[in-house]
């Protein structure tokens, strides 16, 4: 019996080893903070695809006032998409300024 309390209170490692051995310092704020970057990232991208869109369609639009409208609509929305992006990357660097914490690379402080 003595025996079986001697194992119990033995640490056991089974963390895996090799490539694998990475995947367990991912904890939950680097993903948060993983993820309001790339959200970040994909929408400044495509607002820019948007911005070029909008500049073919006014190039390609041969003089015709509707099509111009329009392509020029495009370039005003994918501008203000581009300010609201920018805007919400300097608001999150505001609030991490302020207030002394890290959203970009959230950490949780452990007790």
């Amino acid at each position: 019996m003595r025996n079986l309390a001697v194992l119990a209170a033995e640490q056991i490692n089974l963390k895996p080893g090799g490539e694998f051995e990475k995947l367990g310092n991912i904890t939950i704020p680097a993903i948060v903070s993983a993820l309001i970057k790339f959200a970040l990232v994909i929408a400044a991208l495509v607002a820019f695809v948007f911005l070029i869109l909008g500049g073919i369609k006014w190039i390609t639009s041969g003089g015709d006032k509707e099509a111009t409208a329009k392509a020029q609509g495009r370039i005003t929305a994918a501008l203000i998409g581009l300010v609201i992006v920018f805007a919400a990357w300097a608001i999150i660097r505001l609030i991490e300024t302020f207030f002394g914490v890290s959203i970009l690379t959230l950490t949780i402080p452990s007790i």
